[in-house]
């Protein structure tokens, strides 16, 4: 195998480890904290989303990316955006705190002032170690990522779950939030060794805001955007509904947003180091385009199919109202990793103005949908989000059509065989479930037939995809 292939499996397989071990362990803990708490717990945290995330992205201010893209980075550059992102943290803190008051009487619950502040926290903890976390991906060093946040994931979930028992309700996820933060700063400053030797440039600051900035104003569009859903829902519905809508996003987001992760800390420093070779930025894109959906959408459509006895079985029957709401959803966030790859693809060739460009139209769109579907209820909300998808899709194949030649139309035709396939697995899987009473052995008997049917399936019509698979199976 060459370098650069050797390089992104293992970076792959050790970033699939990290992303699926963490979430793994992160869902055990989500679902015993979700029968011991209540919907109104997980809304109460979910109302204050968007303000930790917009800080979150200001903090961030695409400089990571930046550096990552940057092929000659210097130590001057790292410290530059070392102390910049330490400033951003405390800024936004003070702002949270002051904001506190004011966002528990915009929704008229006194508790978010203490949480709010309590909370926010994280964000001067995160603002320490963007650095470390640039450094691991740079190298593709997910091996350690992995186990940082497996150590993390785990202890600060063994303590949310010792005072939810304690019956301290929406503290006892707070306090986990805290603490995982916590934890994993700590480690990533003791096994990555890294600490700023140099002053801030601003010779520095210039040319890696110059890059950044417009992933900025992207970052923040569309954290604003996907965060807009739990504000809206939780001014204008009840927190238990709220908890409803964020616990069915959790679910859903489990395995779409985990992969999805994976691919873009893999995919951007691998294409990155051959985004002057137009070729091989084709044919990796590609790669990356077939294989990841050949993963996601029978997993996406499984989910689909079984949905009922998962919900029901994991959480029990006060959580019913989850189980709708995540089929709907699923078809929205299946797209995620092909979103994700043709955005890629746009900052490895340095266009972060298209990027800014495409973000600010499908926004424009998603935010009309929005308001079209309010008034009907958070059903009709869900639906929403998958025409908006859709309809980002064709937004965000546009460009790359004009980069790469790899256009809206080109990649339905890789994709539309594998979606099929993937969706008469869901069907088949679906109807057995109507034929086994426990809802046990609907998830064990009907999700291991789907996945047989799948393998065998893509066996018979001998899918290229399942080929590269199990050659990096054999090869690991």
């Amino acid at each position: 195998m060459s370098q650069l292939k050797t390089t992104t499996l293992k970076g792959m397989m050790w970033s699939t480890v990290e992303k699926f071990s963490t979430q793994g362990i992160s869902f055990f803990f989500t679902i015993i904290l979700a029968r011991l708490l209540s919907p109104s717990d997980y809304g109460i945290i979910a109302m204050m989303s968007i303000f930790f995330a917009i800080c979150q992205t200001f903090i961030d201010s695409g400089f990571a990316n930046a550096l990552i893209r940057k092929i000659d980075r210097t130590e001057k550059d790292k410290a530059t955006i070392f102390y910049f992102n330490i400033i951003v943290g405390i800024i936004c803190y003070g702002i949270i705190f002051i904001l506190a008051p004011y966002i528990a009487q915009f929704y008229n619950i006194p508790t978010l002032k203490p949480l709010a502040r309590i909370l926010g926290l994280n964000l001067i903890l995160q603002s320490f170690c963007i650095i470390q976390q640039v450094e691991l991906t740079c190298k593709i060093n997910f091996k350690m990522q992995a186990k940082i946040s497996l150590i993390a994931v785990t202890a600060s979930g063994t303590v949310g779950l010792c005072l939810a028992y304690k019956g301290l309700g929406v503290w006892s996820l707070a306090i986990q939030s805290l603490t995982q933060t916590t934890i994993r700063t700590i480690l990533l400053w003791i096994l990555v060794r890294w600490s700023p030797r140099e002053k801030f440039s601003k010779e520095s600051f210039h040319y890696l805001f110059s890059y950044g900035s417009r992933l900025l104003m992207s970052s923040l569009l569309d954290t604003i955007y996907k965060n807009i859903y739990p504000l809206v829902i939780g001014k204008f519905y009840t927190p238990a509904q709220l908890g409803t809508y964020s616990r069915a996003l959790h679910f859903g987001q489990f395995p779409s947003s985990t992969f999805t992760g994976i691919l873009q800390r893999v995919s951007f420093p691998v294409l990155s180091t051959i985004q002057n070779e137009t070729e091989r930025l084709k044919n990796n894109y590609i790669k990356f385009l077939k294989l990841s959906t050949f993963l996601i959408f029978p997993m996406m459509l499984l989910l689909v199919a079984l949905a009922k006895p998962l919900v029901l079985f994991l959480l029990t029957d006060k959580w019913n109202g989850v189980i709708p709401l995540l089929q709907i959803l699923c078809f929205s966030l299946m797209w995620y990793p092909v979103h994700a790859i043709n955005l890629n693809l746009l900052q490895v060739k340095g266009r972060s103005d298209l990027f800014l460009r495409l973000e600010i139209i499908k926004k424009c769109v998603g935010v009309a949908i929005l308001i079209i579907t309010l008034p009907r209820g958070i059903t009709a909300m869900c639906y929403g989000m998958v025409v908006s998808s859709y309809l980002s899709l064709t937004i965000n194949t546009y460009y790359t059509g004009k980069l790469i030649s790899i256009g809206f139309f080109k990649q339905m035709q890789f994709l539309l065989p594998i979606f099929l396939n993937s969706l008469i697995m869901c069907l088949i899987t679906w109807g057995l479930t109507h034929i086994i009473q426990s809802y046990l052995l609907q998830l064990i008997i009907c999700g291991t037939l789907g996945v047989v049917y799948y393998v065998v399936s893509n066996i018979l019509i001998k899918s290229p995809e399942l080929k590269e698979i199990l050659s990096i199976m054999r090869k690991k």
